[in-house]
């Protein structure tokens, strides 16, 4: 069933419902509940009582400072306003979907989705703009990829990575593959908590974030065979044992207990992404051996700082692999892509 967030409340009520949301999910989280039954099953969190609308203009600003939320005052000062990047959704994903390109017949085709969830670090957004760059000029999928992304640097140029973006670009790649035999790529870029949930955030927006436990069934909505699931974020290695099956590779930038590293403030890329899209899959375009030339870069980086190991993990059935191998005979690889940090330009030049 698809999901859609409501916005019902004029937006000087916004950050305060998203505040009540956030508190929301840290009572859901110590119920144990999934990010699906926090979102469905909680409460209405756009339906409060008339004192608190009538309060909202007068407590708005108290409430982001408070929080850590952005208020609508700090939203970037070139961009449209919030209400408008949500009701511009359809068009940018329709835009997004529509450069799409039929698959080549006679061949395994791979499609693929990168997903930069956190939108108050650039580091996210420079990866999933770099990732098209090289699955595009590199690794023969030049029209194949649909980029979705949290920044208020590409907040009218990319569709913003949700939950509901994504099932919608599920649907568009869907219609494009063969699902029996084409491979579907999903990349996820962002941080991860240790209860195992991807941070989906671009502030004040109230977004739904996802866990390990709810991509299943984000699969399952179409009859995909064949997926390589890459989950770079912090204790990530918790999203292989839902994900893990024959025809599946589930690539994570940590063990299910560990951090990963270089996403702050002052890194252009991650670690991992580094070490796993610059480094290694400019070598080669086994994804197998890209992850263990990733791996020994990113343990080396470690050591060198005297960080507790990732340890980066992998999952793979013979399925997977044997198709893998189809693809790569299919695809003649281009030359290395240099890695450049994504400007507010450059989003969605290369196409």
């Amino acid at each position: 069933m698809k999901r859609f967030t409501l916005i019902l409340l004029p937006f000087l009520a916004f950050t305060a419902g998203a505040v009540a949301m956030a508190a929301w999910h840290n009572h859901a989280a110590n119920a144990g509940l999934t990010s699906r039954d926090r979102t469905l099953d909680g409460p209405a969190l756009f339906a409060p009582s008339p004192e608190s609308i009538a309060d909202a203009s007068s407590t708005a600003e108290d409430v982001a400072s408070s929080s850590g939320l952005l208020s609508d005052s700090n939203w970037p000062d070139n961009a449209p306003t919030p209400e408008q990047v949500i009701y511009a959704q359809s068009g940018l994903l329709d835009r997004e979907t529509g450069r799409l390109k039929p698959r080549t017949p006679g061949k395994v085709n791979l499609y693929a989705i990168v997903f930069a969830g956190d939108g108050s670090q650039n580091v996210f957004r420079n990866e999933a703009e770099y990732f098209d760059k090289l699955f595009s000029q590199r690794l023969g999928a030049d029209g194949h990829v649909i980029v979705l992304e949290n920044n208020p640097a590409s907040l009218t140029t990319r569709p913003l990575a949700t939950w509901s973006n994504l099932e919608d670009a599920l649907d568009a790649v869907a219609s494009k593959m063969d699902v029996k035999q084409d491979i579907l790529l999903v990349y996820f870029t962002t941080h991860g908590s240790e209860d195992h949930t991807l941070l989906v955030g671009m502030d004040p927006l109230p977004l739904d974030q996802i866990g390990a436990t709810d991509l299943p069934g984000l699969l399952a909505e179409h009859p995909f065979k064949y997926k390589v699931m890459i989950v770079n974020a912090c204790y990530s290695g918790g999203f292989i044992p839902p994900l893990k099956n024959a025809d599946t590779m589930v690539i994570t930038a940590a063990r299910a207990d560990r951090s990963s590293f270089g996403c702050g403030e002052q890194s252009e890329l991650t670690w991992f992404g580094h070490a796993f899209l610059v480094n290694a899959l400019n070598k080669t375009d086994d994804f197998r051996q890209a992850f263990k030339l990733a791996s020994a870069q990113v343990a080396a980086w470690e050591k060198r700082d005297n960080y507790e190991p990732s340890d980066p993990q992998i999952s793979a059935g013979e399925g997977i692999a044997a198709q893998l191998a189809k693809w790569r005979k299919g695809v003649k690889p281009g030359p290395a892509v240099p890695f450049a940090p994504a400007t507010a330009a450059s989003a969605g030049a290369a196409r």
